[in-house]
């Protein structure tokens, strides 16, 4: 009786097993096929400029002012459509630029490391390839300040001023104490898998921007969940997390350059979050400015992605923040 009684139970385990295997190819097989015909569907807003043999998305609006182009954060599984209402503000007096690097948006996946020095050759690269002539105006959000520093760094030439959406960089670590998590292998199977695209329909709150109603169109936030099942948490997203440390060694010793104008954007320091020894993220930016001679740091209340809510003041900072950095110098602050 005890053999047949454990036999039983080792074919419901299995049967569980199969009908568990089962539904997950069915998931998968279904995710792919959708993908497949979404990319016919929806094309690319830009063009695809090659890079390392591999497509890259290249978006523009504007064609006069200056040149701006946008960077995104770690993970924004489509910046060109996260920036929208931001490019739209700025395309108004700008020529703004989205090239979407790779695993991100419209743009192919790669087998290149996410090293900071890849990210930024592949930048120059697609810039070169669409033809967008410099210098620049870098717009980084989070992890991309940490690019955008490097850029500066490595090729002044190209850059005339940085902008920064509470931005992450490379002293960052040091300066609070922290350590630099790590991002499971795993995390590259949910788009692959079709648990991106579940989620993009069942918590869409947790996918879609947190903004006013109107400030995203209908069709924006449709592709928004369209692109997180087809990018979210990507092998390049995950090798991307997994880099910031290395990233952050490379560029530690790197600061702005004195003559270089910047002006960013920080989150207000959340009470709870400072340090006892008074430390927060908006002492840390002063620190980061304190050798700029034209700068300025604007602290805005909300999300992490700022420009969500606040796009047309970030627009207009902007704008006249790099009219009056033209020949002139000198520290600006504002609240």
């Amino acid at each position: 009786m005890k053999t047949k009684k454990r036999f039983k139970w080792m074919r419901l385990i299995r049967n569980i097993i199969l009908s568990a295997g089962a539904i997950l190819l069915l998931v998968m097989s279904f995710n792919w096929l959708m993908t497949r015909y979404e990319h016919k569907q929806y094309p690319a807003w830009g063009r695809y400029v090659e890079v390392k043999g591999k497509k890259m998305h290249v978006y523009t609006k504007g064609t006069k002012g200056n040149t701006i182009v946008m960077l995104p954060g770690l993970g924004t599984a489509a910046p060109v459509l996260d920036f929208e209402p931001l490019i739209n503000e700025l395309s108004r007096q700008n020529k703004v630029v989205v090239a979407e690097p790779f695993g991100y948006g419209w743009s192919d996946l790669t087998d290149e490391e996410r090293t900071v020095d890849n990210i930024v050759e592949e930048l120059r690269s697609a810039l070169r390839q669409a033809g967008i002539e410099g210098p620049y105006t870098l717009l980084s959000h989070s992890m991309s300040g940490i690019y955008s520093m490097y850029y500066a760094n490595k090729y002044p030439d190209e850059v005339e001023a940085i902008a920064g959406i509470d931005i992450t960089l490379p002293q960052a670590v040091e300066y609070f104490g922290e350590s630099v998590p790590q991002m499971p292998g795993y995390m590259s199977l949910i788009a692959p898998g079709g648990l991106a695209r579940m989620a993009a329909y069942i918590i869409p709150s947790e996918i879609v921007p947190i903004a006013e109603s109107g400030t995203y169109s209908a069709k924006n936030l449709k592709l928004t969940k369209i692109l997180t099942a087809w990018k979210a948490y990507n092998s390049n997203v995950v090798n991307e997390a997994n880099q910031i440390e290395h990233n952050i060694r490379v560029a530690q010793e790197m600061a702005y350059p004195p003559d270089l104008p910047v002006i960013l954007f920080a989150a207000e320091a959340d009470k709870s979050k400072v340090k006892a020894d008074g430390k927060s993220n908006i002492t840390f930016y002063e620190l980061q400015l304190r050798n700029v001679h034209h700068h300025k740091l604007i602290t805005l209340k909300g999300h992490h992605y700022l420009h969500w809510t606040h796009y047309k003041r970030i627009a207009d900072e902007v704008n006249a923040f790099l009219r009056d950095s033209l020949g002139h110098t000198g520290s600006l602050s504002g609240k």
